[in-house]
């Protein structure tokens, strides 16, 4: 996951007051035209031109739902086979990122890998484990939920709070926003490189006390599966099926398990587009689905909102493993992110959902998640 700054034209924008019900899509989404959704049609299909050219690299999906339909969806296909032939270390299997059997699309089928949005349905899990009374809430001691594996002393990390590791603060020396994730060196290469995942997080050393720097850390979003399989007693992915995408009428999933069989869930999720989407519908609507309770109240606006500033000045933050960025001491929009282009971008006040999918690791940038919305909020005309 590389750090991304969000600067978005929302102050330009006028919320607009929405009386309709929502049009609950667990059996799937209804679909309207962008005029009766008050967006611009023309300027939706400008962007769309430029992603079919590959103006923006190699982005395969884009989906657009407003008040609830979809209003705009197009795939654009590439031959990744052709494109990543070339890569020295491309070989079979699920953590290489040069096999098109895994990525993006898993055995070529439709649904998508998700990288690091894998990290915000995981945190969804910990806040219905919460609002199950299956863990007690975010302040809860971590290490007791590790209990069996070798944890070397450190009286830092006896301080760890589950609130740490949502907020990646956990203060574990880790590296993996500064070289590519295909160089052994990375903690997260090294980390899917070891036979158990988590151990091999549980051992890195401190750097610092907790609660108190941000890292980027995939390695502290496995150990989350560790916590949720503690205290349900099933793994991220069952439980998900169970509590989360089936409520949700989300039937074709895969999550890649680690050589433990812990669920990958700092990047392993795959889901399609449309599915993706209904996420950001939970949490635009405080985590009730079909007048059922699926979150916590108030656990959606808690896990988007700003907690940990990435650097002074910049206004992208950190919430419970979703990007934010505030406006007025509110969310104006908040963010999954995940490696390679793949972004769920969520704006409450407009009842519009956006999401991007793509395979941006070879030889383009990905696109811009700025330039994706900025793109998409200039079509919405009320």
């Amino acid at each position: 996951m590389r750090t991304l700054t969000l600067l978005l034209p929302l102050c330009c924008l006028a919320a607009t007051a929405w009386s309709a019900e929502p049009a609950w899509p667990t059996k799937g989404w209804p679909t309207s035209t962008p005029e009766a959704e008050g967006v611009d049609k023309a300027v939706l299909d400008r962007f769309d031109a430029e992603l079919a050219r590959g103006d923006q690299g190699y982005v395969d999906g884009m989906l657009v739902i407003r008040h609830g339909r979809v209003i705009h969806e197009k795939v654009y296909r590439h031959d990744y086979d052709a494109l990543f032939a070339k890569a020295a270390d491309r070989k079979p299997g699920m953590y290489n990122y040069y096999d098109p059997a895994w990525h993006p699309w898993y055995n070529r089928g439709q649904l998508h890998t998700l990288q690091s949005v894998s990290k915000s349905v995981t945190s969804a899990l910990i806040g219905i484990a919460i609002g199950r009374g299956e863990i007690p809430g975010v302040m809860a001691k971590a290490l007791p939920y590790f209990e069996g594996y070798e944890v070397p002393p450190d009286a830092r990390r006896d301080k760890w709070t589950l609130a740490d590791l949502l907020t990646m603060t956990a203060g574990i020396r880790w590296d993996e926003d500064s070289m590519p994730y295909t160089d052994p060196s990375n903690s997260c290469a090294r980390m899917e490189a070891s036979s158990d995942w988590v151990q091999f997080v549980l051992k890195e050393p401190m750097a610092a006390d907790p609660g108190t720097t941000f890292v980027y850390s995939s390695g502290v979003t496995e150990l989350l599966a560790a916590v949720l399989h503690k205290a349900t007693g099933q793994h991220a992915d069952d439980y998900a099926r169970l509590h989360l995408f089936g409520p949700l009428g989300i039937e074709r999933t895969y999550w890649k398990r680690t050589p433990t069989q812990h669920p990958d869930t700092e990047g392993g999720l795959y889901l399609t587009a449309r599915d993706l989407a209904k996420l950001g519908y939970l949490f635009s609507h405080d985590g009730v689905w079909d007048g059922r309770r699926i979150l916590p109240a108030g656990w959606a606006a808690e896990s988007t909102r700003a907690r940990v500033p990435l650097a002074p000045g910049k206004p992208l933050q950190y919430g419970y493993q979703w990007w934010t960025l505030p406006a007025a001491g509110r969310p104006a929009h908040f963010a999954a992110i995940g490696y390679g282009g793949q972004y769920l971008l969520v704006v409450p006040s407009l009842d519009l959902i956006a999401v991007f999918t793509g395979w941006n690791i070879w030889d383009k940038p990905e696109l811009d998640a700025s330039l994706a919305l900025g793109r998409v909020l200039e079509a919405v005309k009320r």
